[in-house]
């Protein structure tokens, strides 16, 4: 076991080392000067093409297997959000100081040029089958780049991936949750999510969907108007926060017995891999659902992914971070769980440790179903339609499985799994760049 923690960690280190950060990071710099830094000139664009098509009640026009823009969306946030708003961020803070926070907002501006490729190449380079779509980076690799194997690597990494941190890291956290502020049994728990996952993906993308775009803006809405309520009992704090976040985001002061820009070094690299292990621009999960919708240009498609970061990371992440710096939370453990705990506690009370632990079991859930998407597409992939139902009964027996037992490994391996995704994916971003073209955008003025 110790060979295998040894084996991982140095993987780990590599995959979210700086070098692959650099790289996660300077493609959405390219693609951000490639679209003309559309995030910040087509900001009515694309706040346009999705909150408005919604206020709007848009609807997409298909042959009735795939899937709305929307429910795209909120299929792919579930899949991004998960704990990693929550428990993340505490611990991007804790780990990377208060500057973390600046550079989270970096990874998650350039992101979403990132992402905004990513939904582009998945819908360009998809796949017409007998239940609807099908796409994402194995499509875009193999009829893009011609590159067969890399594609089946790719489909690969993200099935594991898809039962690790997509399904039992995640029914993990809900379990330990409910367990923690309700003393329910794990194992109780973990049948119940079980059975509830079981019938939810054995009805496909489709249950899937119309369950996400309901549960997301509801969890959503629940969670900010509490964490909105932390923060504004601690207005006063909120201007001495918002300069400390940009001056330890540069600070190159010495470490004791360090050494130059310590400091920065950390909030570096703990905001820009907290920041893109939350909205996952980069890693290729997201257009895999993407591609699942009918009846969209492509462009639509793609502001949809931008408008996900935006809330996934610049909304979600940044309240959380607020909460806990205006609330003077004690940040010097890396428990994110109990960080988040105590600033909500600042407001309201033994209730506040209630309002976490059910916004973590719904998140956690909500990725959970997702994710299984995610993997199930990667399986049909590599062995054909066939194989999925055994897929979707080892993927709901995992979720029992991760809420009993003790998984620290199992979420390092995740991790590194998850960054392992990033490579093919982002060789495929690089070298197809040609596919993504500025007057797409403009055209849909």
């Amino acid at each position: 076991m110790t060979v295998i923690e040894n084996i991982n960690s140095f993987i780990n280190g590599i995959v979210w080392g700086p070098f692959m950060l650099f790289v996660l990071l300077g493609t959405g710099i390219f693609y951000t000067i490639k679209l003309h830094f559309f995030q910040i000139r087509k900001f009515p664009l694309w706040w346009k093409m999705t909150v408005g098509s919604v206020i709007k009640k848009e609807k997409s026009v298909g042959s009735g297997k795939g899937i709305s823009s929307f429910q795209a969306m909120t299929a792919a946030l579930a899949g991004a959000i998960g704990t990693g708003n929550i428990v993340g961020v505490a611990g991007a803070v804790a780990l990377g100081g208060a500057g973390a926070i600046f550079w989270m907002w970096v990874a998650a501006f350039f992101g979403m040029a990132t992402i905004y490729a990513e939904n582009i190449l998945g819908m360009k380079f998809r796949i017409r089958t007998d239940s609807g779509f099908a796409g994402g980076p194995m499509y875009y690799i193999e009829r893009g780049l011609g590159f067969r194997r890399l594609a089946v690597v790719f489909a690969v990494l993200c099935a594991l991936a898809s039962l690790g941190m997509g399904n039992i890291t995640q029914s993990n956290s809900a379990s330990a949750a409910l367990r923690e502020c309700f003393g329910i049994n794990t194992a109780a728990s973990g049948a119940v999510m079980a059975a509830a996952a079981g019938i939810i993906i054995s009805g496909g993308i489709g249950r899937i969907a119309r369950l996400t775009e309901k549960l997301i803006p509801a969890a959503g809405i629940l969670y900010l108007i509490t964490a909105i309520a932390v923060i504004a009992f601690h207005y006063r704090m909120i201007p001495a926060v918002l300069i400390r976040i940009i001056t330890e985001a540069f600070d190159i002061r010495c470490a004791a017995g360090g050494f130059m820009g310590y400091g920065m070094a950390r909030a570096v690299k703990y905001g820009i891999s907290r920041g893109v292990f939350s909205n996952e621009a980069g890693l290729g999960s997201s257009p895999i659902v993407h591609s699942a919708a009918e009846g969209e240009s492509y462009v639509k498609q793609g502001m949809w992914g931008v408008f996900q970061v935006f809330i996934d990371t610049i909304v979600l992440c940044t309240i959380m971070a607020l909460c806990i710096l205006t609330s003077g939370t004690d940040t010097s453990s890396s428990d994110g769980v109990s960080i988040s705990i105590k600033s909500f506690e600042s407001v309201f009370g033994s209730y506040g440790r209630i309002i976490i632990a059910l916004s973590i079991v719904i998140f956690a859930f909500a990725t959970l179903i997702s994710w299984c998407y995610y993997g199930e597409k990667s399986i049909e992939y590599l062995f054909g339609a066939k194989f999925v139902p055994l897929y979707r009964i080892i993927y709901t027996a995992a979720v029992l499985c991760g809420s009993i037992l003790n998984i620290r490994l199992v979420w390092d391996i995740s991790d590194t799994l998850n960054g392992l995704m990033a490579i093919p994916n982002l060789i495929a971003l690089i070298f197809l760049n040609r596919h993504i073209d500025y007057k797409e955008i403009e055209n849909h003025e």
